[in-house]
């Protein structure tokens, strides 16, 4: 199954969100975190993202009479390339998408379901900005941008809190004409 084919289900892609930032799990412990997942269905796509890759033994214990495993996420494993990308059809790109915000729709609601609710004290917010770049002015922001996630994602735990931050960077005009093609059909 591709990487693609891997994160395009939904409870697969939660799975891969809640071990963001370096951390940890136990089923169990994830179950806790993911409760409206059925237990079974959360042991089958677990066992799924480890024999995949994508998610790695950290550790193992005996409890009682049973091996209790402790897993990471093997990030570089979680992505799609862009080489996968280019494969992806329209329509998979469509799914893809749609299995994303949906993540993001459920991520928000768990975040208002739970009572004391203050996007300002919290720090939630959502918003969109127009930028006006070219590609090279834009790989360059994108260059600053990864640096200083890279600074912030190696922080450790203790005494903070997890955020989840998240980017979709779209064009909205039609491409640049290409300077060397002659215009015209």
């Amino acid at each position: 199954m591709t990487t693609a084919g891997l994160l395009l289900h939904p409870v697969r892609l939660r799975i891969v969100q809640a071990f963001l930032g370096d951390r940890e799990f136990t089923t169990g412990q994830l179950h806790e975190l993911l409760p409206d997942v059925s237990a079974a269905t959360l042991y089958r796509q677990v066992a799924t993202l480890a024999a995949a890759g994508v998610l790695e033994v950290a550790g193992e214990r005996r409890v009682r009479a049973v091996s209790e495993r402790t897993y990471r996420l093997r990030t570089e494993a979680a992505s799609i390339g862009p080489a996968e990308a280019a494969e992806l059809t329209p329509e998979q790109h469509r799914q893809a998408f749609l299995t994303f915000v949906a993540g993001l729709l459920a991520d928000f609601d768990r975040y208002l379901d739970r009572g004391d609710v203050n996007l300002g004290r919290d720090l939630v917010s959502y918003r969109q900005i127009a930028l006006h770049l070219t590609d090279e002015e834009l790989l360059e922001l994108l260059t600053e941008v990864r640096e200083a996630y890279a600074r912030r994602t190696s922080l450790p735990p203790e005494g903070r809190r997890r955020r989840l931050l998240t980017t979709i960077l779209l064009p909205t005009d039609p491409p640049a004409p290409d300077p060397g093609r002659p215009a015209g059909p």
